[in-house]
């Protein structure tokens, strides 16, 4: 076995173990609770045990009986869960504990733990300015395993980011209604229509990934900096006051139209930093769909 392929399921192990950590022990309801029960059949009514939830009470049955009784229902589902990844030049970008593109990797890895033990089958879109690679959603482990070989060893083609090109492409091969995560930093030619038509059909849930020196600069004196899409170089004077003002203007603007887009295409979204766990706002974003339901 080449040292790199050792190396790689060495990583892919030590993700393994974090992640399906997570997805069992914080999770794992908080997930069901979120995305669970889309469709539901009404199958019967029996006889109210301790435990089971005041709301599933079925009261005129009850008030006949002069006993609670509640209603069984089935979940008409499984569920597919796709994860749309964004592997462009800037997910490389990260000044602080990580690369956006490792947060990316490990946020895809407790989703799909989340959702194979609730049966649920994943699978997978990268994408840069195109679609890079497409995983057809399965069932189990091992199929994990692959998709989490494929997030850490991936090389794409291209550079740039079109969000919109990866939605279109999302809605055509998915025909059943599913449960898709877009992550991305989101700096993207507009992508609103594709996202509306997208969100229509299925469950669609942002989470914009960003590194904080992308919205705020530190003051560093002149410093180089490049691209990472277009690889062009350029040197900013951080040391000017009106240079970072612009900057943190700049980033605050791109984030509220973001923040617009995604409210009137009905998308449920979240901010994950570089620099934090991504355990709490995800376990928000789940809480915040769990009541909503």
């Amino acid at each position: 076995m080449a040292r790199d392929t050792k190396e790689l399921l060495k990583k892919v192990r030590k993700i393994e173990i974090k992640t399906r950590g997570l997805s069992n022990h914080l999770f794992s309801g908080e997930y069901h609770s979120a995305f669970k029960g889309r469709g539901m059949a009404f199958s019967e009514v029996r006889e109210y045990q301790i435990g089971d939830e005041i709301r599933t009470i079925d009261w005129n049955v009850t008030a006949r009986f002069n006993h609670p009784y509640v209603k069984v229902f089935d979940e008409e589902r499984e569920l597919t869960v796709m994860l749309l990844m964004d592997v462009s030049g800037s997910e490389n970008f990260g000044t602080q504990t990580q690369q956006k593109q490792d947060l990316a990797t490990e946020l895809c890895a407790v989703l799909a733990f989340s959702a194979i033990q609730n049966n649920d089958k994943v699978g997978v879109i990268f994408f840069s300015d195109k679609i890079e690679k497409f995983i057809p959603p399965k069932k189990g482990r091992s199929h994990i395993l692959m998709i989490i070989r494929e997030l850490i060893d991936f090389t794409p083609e291209n550079k740039g980011t079109n969000v919109g090109e990866a939605l279109k492409y999302f809605t055509s091969v998915i025909k059943k209604k599913c449960t898709a995560f877009i992550m991305s930093d989101f700096m993207s030619p507009a992508f609103e229509n594709e996202l509306k038509i997208a969100n229509k059909k299925h469950d669609i849930i942002a989470l914009r990934l960003y590194d904080k020196h992308e919205e705020e600069f530190p003051n560093l004196g002149l410093i180089p900096v490049k691209d990472e899409e277009t690889g062009i170089l350029t040197w900013v004077n951080t040391g000017d006051q009106r240079i970072r003002n612009a900057f943190r203007a700049d980033a605050l603007r791109r984030n509220a139209a973001l923040k617009e887009t995604f409210s009137r295409s009905g998308v449920d979204a979240t901010d994950i930093g570089t620099h934090e766990s991504y355990v709490k706002p995800l376990m928000t974003l789940f809480k915040k769909r769990g009541s909503k339901r």
